[in-house]
């Protein structure tokens, strides 16, 4: 090879690796940037060229996508939208929107994810339709249905969660929206479909379960103030307080009394288990005083108050408001959050892992609602996994919460969550609002000895019922419904 020869092969060589270099570094390294530039619709429409994977409860896909007859190659289906809307939200090409599972888990749906790189290059070497992978979900379809059904007319959220896992086994909300009307391909009529949506004073795209205008939980609270008595060492549910039937609220001129009224039952003194068995306010108020907010908020943030939870891992799509006891309150203020009054503020997400965390033996679950993505080829991609948020009670003191909330089903202010044959704890609320009616709650769990669900409801605007309405007869009928479905009664 002479000397020139050479020469010009090691330029071309050069040339080849720069080359080279440089296409992968815009084909690998700004490949994202370049595809989400706004301007770039041909890399729009390429994406959405891909089949969307399902979104599937129960072994049916309640979100899937058939062929269209335009740009974006394929159109989004929702079965029973109006139920699951709260959980698959939408996905839109035309307005390149998305939410809930649909944003989420985006990149598994689309099969963009990077486990599917070399599933990508198959089928476009053989020629096949690119898929994304579907996702199956831990809601069961049966409890979906009895949530939904037993929710009714009602505006509010129930939410059911498997306690030893964390595992979501329904999230309801109401009222809700078709998500069809929001994933059509006519841009005019989803704007349209949209606009009447959010000017809808119901607001109807709020997922009540986990975020929007969060409700006081009431006496549904005195679960966690109880819970921080036991924990503090200095008191047993067999603690007493004076048994008044009107209290002044201290630094105040205020006066609260119990619901009916009177004193909580009979007797001068009642017991922490006869106040939260007859849902007294005066000794929870009382005893919150003695315990401090510090001592209260500590326990809270134990269950999750004062924190966000992502239901699909790794995820900030789906995430739920935190639900809060605020620091610092004043000496009236950790009163009033003795019965969940105030300045307390819960999410039924919230108040469903208050109840799990408590059948789980103290350990709090983080709730997800991923069980696994299946492959284009049907294998199983990723699964799932529990993990524990934290322990909120020892194993022997989370018993005696489960003694004190049967004895509140069985023979106290929480009757109509009664379920024949099983052993249900539960705590009902029924929460002042400034201006508004009651907001009615139950929260609970069944079976008492072996729990296979753990539930929250909410039901706004006093249940139709005005100040009338009361947690044990509007909300804890709907939990006895979702658990009822849950145990196969």
């Amino acid at each position: 090879m002479t000397k020139e020869l050479r020469r010009l092969s090691i330029v071309m060589l050069a040339m080849f690796l720069a080359l080279f270099v440089s296409t992968s570094v815009i084909q690998v390294g700004q490949a994202a940037n370049l595809a989400n530039t706004p301007g770039n619709r041909r890399a729009l429409y390429d994406s959405y060229e891909v089949q969307r994977g399902s979104i599937i409860a129960s072994g049916t896909a309640i979100a899937s996508s058939v062929p269209s007859e335009d740009v974006y190659s394929w159109q989004r289906q929702y079965v029973d939208a109006d139920m699951w809307a709260p959980v698959t939200g939408y996905m839109n090409p035309v307005l390149d929107a998305k939410t809930r599972i649909e944003s989420a888990e985006n990149a598994v749906l689309s099969g963009s994810d990077e486990n599917d790189f070399f599933n990508r290059i198959e089928r476009t070497v053989t020629g096949e339709v690119q898929r994304g992978s579907n996702v199956e979900l831990s809601l069961d379809a049966t409890v979906q249905r009895a949530a939904w059904d037993a929710l009714g007319d009602q505006q509010g959220a129930v939410v059911a969660i498997e306690p030893s896992t964390g595992r979501i086994l329904a999230m309801v909300s109401k009222p809700s929206f078709d998500t069809n009307t929001l994933a059509v391909h006519d841009a005019d009529a989803v704007n349209a479909a949209y606009d009447q949506l959010t000017a809808d004073p119901s607001q109807p795209l709020v997922n009540r379960a986990i975020e929007g205008d969060l409700n006081p939980p009431g006496s549904t609270f005195k679960l966690v103030v109880a819970s921080a008595a036991l924990a503090s060492g200095r008191y047993t549910p067999d603690s007493s307080f004076p048994n008044v039937a009107s209290y002044t609220l201290p630094q105040s001129s205020s006066v609260v009394s119990n619901a009916g009224g009177g004193t909580c039952g009979d007797g001068d003194t009642v017991t922490i288990a006869t106040a939260l068995r007859l849902s007294c306010n005066i000794p929870m108020a009382e005893l919150a005083v003695e315990l401090g907010d510090d001592a209260i908020r500590a326990e809270a943030e134990k269950y999750g108050f004062n924190s966000s939870f992502s239901m699909v891992p790794d995820s900030t799509a789906f995430t739920s408001t935190p639900s809060t006891y605020p620091s610092t309150l004043d000496a009236p203020q950790t009163a009033l959050s003795g019965f969940g009054q105030g300045q307390v503020r819960a999410t039924p997400l919230q108040m469903a892992m208050v109840s799990a965390g408590i059948a789980n033996g103290g350990v709090v679950m983080n709730p997800r609602m991923i069980d696994r993505v299946i492959g284009t080829d049907l294998s199983v991609r990723s699964e799932g996994a529990n993990s524990e948020y934290g322990r909120a009670l020892d194993t022997n003191l989370a018993a005696q919460m489960v003694t004190m909330m049967t004895a509140n089903v069985q023979d106290g202010a929480a009757s109509n969550a009664r379920i024949d044959g099983v052993q249900v704890a539960g705590k009902t609320g029924t929460a002042e609002n400034d201006t508004r009616p009651y907001t009615l709650w139950f929260t609970g769990f069944a079976p008492a000895d072996d729990p296979k669900v753990a539930v929250a409801v909410v039901v706004e605007n006093g249940g139709g019922q005005g100040q009338s309405g009361s947690g044990n007869e509007i909300a804890a009928p709907i939990a006895k419904k979702v658990m009822e479905a849950v145990l196969g009664k």
